[in-house]
């Protein structure tokens, strides 16, 4: 790990940027010598074919290979590989403004942690950002951000320039090797306390001729998922507890008979409903739960332990649990039937049997579901000895045979 020598890095990630990489580094090059700042251009490689290592360096800049392909993987060798004790990152396709650095290393001589840009407080060119990139995409997914992690001063959560200390980065642990890594630095430092502060920015059309790395659907969701992982209570447990509770409370109601409330008479088809409040709260905290489960055994949360309540997604409280309701169910089915067969298998008064059988299956279902959910957590959170190994293969079961 090289020390610190300079006071500013800028990294560029690069993957075959050949025709925008040059004007890239020159105007940071430029920028630099300008401020009077000591300070380097870093070009992270994720191993290109066109010749990008090669500008780089004719150009003035340091190249290193990052050996993990991805956006995340060559931001994170480039942090590594970095001599200033502040980094700014951008991409290398000449869409944000190398030559004004300016404002970001004010910010960060002032002590904050990490200095975000702001496209829409900068200026966006017409054409610079795709439709649903800028009226959906960015809007939707930043405003997640300020709710489930108190990011009130950020307004543009995936901006690709911003700096940061280097150490404080550092220490933070960041993993994530794809597009999602945007989404990782910026949830990890609010929830590690740091300082985050924005500054205008301008965002230009990029000047490659071909499509962008940037997928728009497929990277959406991993930057969405990322943030499910490290926010499963709010997005998923609270939501789940609420509409679950809701459900039981109006199924135990409407199992018995009609309910009046203010605007009339709640019968059979509120008792649909109630179920269906009843099955998807269940569900969601489950997922919730999976999600607490994945994020610790993976890395990914960096905690030394899950909620308390995960305990109960072990494998055997969930089977206990649902053959528990699977025998509620089978017992209000055989109700069911007996009232059935006192008319002689003949017709019936649905709105009496019908209950039965509504509740019943709803109990069965969450029963089978809940024994599922304990299979899949027992599975996310399966290790074994050795690291990378998942399985046995046949030099394990012979060293197993000869142990015993």
């Amino acid at each position: 790990m090289p020390s610190p020598s300079v006071e500013v890095t800028v990294l560029l990630p690069c993957l075959n940027e050949a025709e925008t990489l040059a004007v890239c580094v020159q105007k940071a090059v430029r920028c630099l010598a300008e401020l009077g700042v000591d300070g380097e251009v870093l070009v992270s490689d994720n191993g290109s074919t066109d010749g990008s290592q090669q500008i780089a360096e004719a150009n003035g800049a340091r190249v290193v290979a990052a050996p993990i392909r991805g956006y995340g993987g060559a931001l994170q060798a480039g942090i590594e590989a970095a001599r200033g004790r502040y980094v700014i990152m951008a991409d290398s396709d000449d869409s944000y403004d190398l030559s004004n650095l300016g404002p970001f290393i004010e910010r960060l001589r002032e002590g904050n942690d990490v200095v975000m840009g702001n496209r829409f407080k900068g200026g966006i060119a017409p054409g610079a950002m795709p439709f649903l990139h800028k009226y959906l995409g960015n809007p939707v997914l930043s405003l997640i951000g300020r709710v489930l992690f108190g990011l009130k001063h950020v307004g543009d959560f995936h901006c690709g320039i911003r700096g940061f200390n280097r150490a404080r980065i550092q220490a933070l642990g960041l993993c994530m090797p794809g597009m999602e890594f945007a989404s990782e630095l910026v949830v990890r430092a609010a929830l590690a306390g740091y300082t985050l502060v924005e500054v205008p920015t301008t965002l230009r059309p990029d000047g490659r001729s071909r499509p962008p790395h940037l997928r728009t659907w497929r990277d959406g969701w991993r930057h969405l998922r990322f943030l499910l992982v490290f926010a499963p209570r709010k997005i998923l447990v609270w939501p789940g507890a609420v509409l679950g509770t809701i459900g039981l409370v109006g199924t135990a109601a409407l199992a018995v008979g009609q309910v009046s409330v203010g605007f009339g008479k709640l019968d059979v088809n509120g008792l649909i409903y109630a179920c269906l409040l009843l099955i998807v709260g269940v569900q969601l905290v489950l997922f919730g739960g999976f999600a607490e489960l994945y994020g610790r055994h993976e890395g990914i949360t960096h905690v030394d332990h899950a909620a308390r309540w995960t305990k109960l997604l072990r494998l055997e409280t969930c089977m206990a649990i649902g053959l528990l309701l699977m025998l509620v169910g089978a017992v209000g089915t055989a109700v069911a039937l007996t009232q059935w067969s006192d008319t002689g298998f003949g017709a019936l008064q649905t709105s009496s049997t019908i209950r039965w059988v509504l509740v019943s299956t709803t109990s069965v279902s969450l029963g089978f579901i809940i024994i599922c959910s304990g299979l899949f957590s027992s599975l996310l959170t399966l290790r074994s000895a050795r690291p990378g190994r998942l399985v046995f293969d046949a030099d394990d079961q012979e060293e197993l045979i000869a142990a015993r």
